[in-house]
């Protein structure tokens, strides 16, 4: 182990990180220390914790050319599935948390987000372009089971014919095909379904709280039934762990329905490398030497690569040979590397209680 900061087993159980790294934005450390006295305690488990945000607004832009589109929501921040690699879990050091455990146990929720959306989208000269929700945290995390935020965006979003890009693990999803099958009927709608690996105990390690790898497959099945385009996302593929199941996982999502898919390599940025470091040598410590070799061929010797144009796929032969296995298996599987583009044309704002319908 690099941190002598480990979390006991029993009080993390169900969670993905080990320990809570310092917060890189706090001078100060906190760290637990013996008090001295010989008393064995037995600390409780750790407990998801929820607090409200009153968000000004809910639409972020960004200017990335690695990704495919510029404006983003997400309705909650920290997610509780506790995929170890998550590559969002920086983010919330900028709310004075760690991106460790408090990452997937201290979340915040914003209620008020459809109604802030609501107030966006109905300002003058809104300019009309999809929104992508899910590309940060999970909008279905198990969370959203009692809160039902993402449905109160969705339906936000169908009132104004607004086009919508969904990433999710969350079999959640389901609940909301009512929704999501009437937007993708007009070319509004489409969905992302994250397959990491095949194999469930591997899954459940690395993914505590997110459904297993057999029942997201189902979720693909039941969306593409509904008339919902649906891309499987083998992301990410983590070098000497999960890259031998390429093909498998692209077959069983073209099996399921799905009509387009995408590969990302794994990315450690900033805190994720040291927890997916401990997490490597807790779990599977006869691989972590050559799965971390893999990584940082794959990025210039380092743990991760912020580069322009090659974060989400790294550089070099290895980088280019499972790029290469990708694009043959989605070919041999049928499956397209693009989807459909959604539809801008029939975006209106609903009228409000007392405003003058228009006779034509």
């Amino acid at each position: 182990m690099e941190f002598d900061q480990i979390i006991d087993k029993a009080r993390r159980k169900g969670r993905g990180a080990g320990f809570n790294p310092v917060n890189r934005f706090d001078r100060l450390e906190t760290r637990f220390e013996p008090d001295g006295w010989d008393i064995e305690e037995d600390l409780p488990p750790l407990r998801t914790v929820v607090t409200d945000e009153r968000p000004r607004k809910v639409i972020t832009r960004n200017a990335s050319p690695d990704l495919s589109f510029d404006r983003s929501i997400n309705p909650y921040r920290g997610c509780e599935h506790g995929c170890i690699y998550c590559f969002a879990r920086p983010s919330h050091a900028y709310l004075g948390l760690s991106p460790g455990l408090d990452f997937e146990t201290r979340l915040i929720a914003r209620p008020d987000a459809p109604a802030v959306l609501t107030k966006e989208l109905s300002r003058r000269g809104y300019d009309v372009q999809p929104i992508a929700i899910g590309t940060n945290t999970d909008p279905y995390q198990p969370v959203e089971k009692e809160r039902q935020i993402m449905r109160a965006l969705l339906q936000v979003l169908r009132d104004f014919r607004h086009p919508v890009g969904i990433v999710t693990k969350g079999t959640l999803i389901e609940r909301d095909i009512d929704l999501i099958a009437d937007m993708a009927g007009q070319g509004l709608a489409k969905v992302g379904v994250s397959a990491t690996t095949l194999d469930s105990g591997l899954a459940r390690a690395m993914e505590p709280r997110v459904p297993s790898p057999a029942r997201r497959l189902k979720t693909i099945e039941r969306l593409a039934a509904a008339g919902i385009p649906v891309r499987l996302m083998a992301s990410p593929i983590v070098p000497g762990l999960t890259d031998h199941e390429i093909e498998q996982i692209v077959k069983a999502g073209a099996d399921a329905g799905a009509t387009g898919a995408s590969m990302i390599a794994l990315r450690l940025p900033l805190e994720v490398a040291p927890l997916f470091r401990t997490w490597l040598e807790e779990h599977v410590p006869l691989r972590s030497a050559r799965v971390m070799a893999r990584v940082r061929e794959m990025h210039g010797g380092e743990d991760y690569s912020a580069e322009w144009g090659t974060r989400l796929t790294g550089t070099g032969i290895y980088a280019d040979l499972l790029q290469q296995r990708f694009a043959r298996a989605v070919r041999a599987a049928g499956l397209s590397h693009r989807m459909p583009a959604l539809r801008t044309d029939l975006f209106r704002v609903p009228p409000r209680p007392g405003d003058q319908l228009s006779l034509f």
